[in-house]
């Protein structure tokens, strides 16, 4: 079986050979702001994640008047195809992708594989910044049924324990633990406590992907899922710990396997774990 919405993942040879549409624009949005500027794909401009997205004051994301300047100045208008690839199987490509839907733009792509996959391939690179004529963009509405806040979640909790609801924990398993606050490779920084969300069930966003980045089969992303109670009928919520790996798993979610009501809770462990009257869990399932 096909992925319940194909049209929004396409492939390496796919952009290769709409590089040169004038409705489409590339943008690479890696963990490493400055790998773009080593060599990356013709005619793609950069988002950096965090001074692009994020408001500078607050925690917060910029509004839609303010992403309405961006996509302007990057050349987008309301009717482009924006199509998003990065490193790290495009976890934070993943990440921008869910936040511009969040914001309404209607026509999205993800490159399967993203930037390993392409440069795997010797596909061609450049260091070359391209520039294109200012775009004409209104502002979206926000949908808020791609979002969950913390109060939410803590609501939640009484969804998942009815068994109407699931929350879906993507980070690595000694995150899920307690043993580890970070990823294993990172310093542990960022949060009081270790631990997972009560009724969490730790299914690793990586574990969603080949060797080469590409997402696996509809069947194999099941097999990760249903067995575990994450199934279509329910609410879901996803998280990690700053959202950009929850990301990746949302879009697998929603529009791999179709599954109609997901959220990404962007406060994640960096939030639940040092707010004040939320409970933990630690230890496996």
């Amino acid at each position: 079986m096909s992925y319940a919405h194909p049209e929004v993942l396409v492939s390496t040879d796919w952009v290769l050979e709409h590089l040169n549409d004038p409705n489409i624009r590339v943008l690479e949005v890696n963990e490493d702001i400055l790998l773009y500027d080593t060599g990356h794909i013709p005619g793609a401009q950069k988002i950096d994640w965090q001074a692009d997205l994020w408001d500078p004051v607050i925690r917060e994301f910029i509004q839609p008047e303010e992403l309405a300047q961006l996509f302007e100045r990057l050349g987008i208008s309301n009717d482009t195809t924006i199509v998003l690839y990065g490193d790290k199987n495009n976890w934070w490509a993943a990440y921008a992708f869910w936040f511009f839907s969040y914001n309404g733009h209607q026509h999205l792509k993800l490159m399967n594989g993203g930037r390993i996959k392409w440069i795997q391939e010797g596909k061609p690179l450049t260091t070359e910044k391209p520039t294109y004529p200012k775009g004409s963009y209104t502002p979206g509405k926000r949908d808020p049924s791609l979002r969950a806040f913390r109060d939410e979640v803590l609501q939640h909790l009484e969804k998942v324990k009815a068994g109407k609801g699931a929350l879906v924990d993507v980070r690595s398993p000694a995150e899920f633990t307690g043993e580890k606050t970070h990823m294993p490779e990172y310093p542990q920084e960022g949060v009081l406590r270790g631990g997972h969300i009560p009724g969490a069930k730790s299914i690793p966003w990586a574990s969603t992907v080949n060797p080469d980045g590409t997402f696996k089969p509809v069947e194999e992303l099941r097999a990760l899922y249903e067995p575990k109670g994450v199934t279509p009928d329910k609410e879901v919520i996803a998280y990690c710990r700053i959202a950009e790996r929850s990301s990746h798993s949302w879009f697998v979610l929603k529009y791999l396997l179709g599954y109609p009501n997901v959220k990404n809770y962007d406060g994640s462990w960096t939030e639940w774990g040092n707010s004040v009257g939320v409970p933990i869990a630690k230890g496996p399932e």
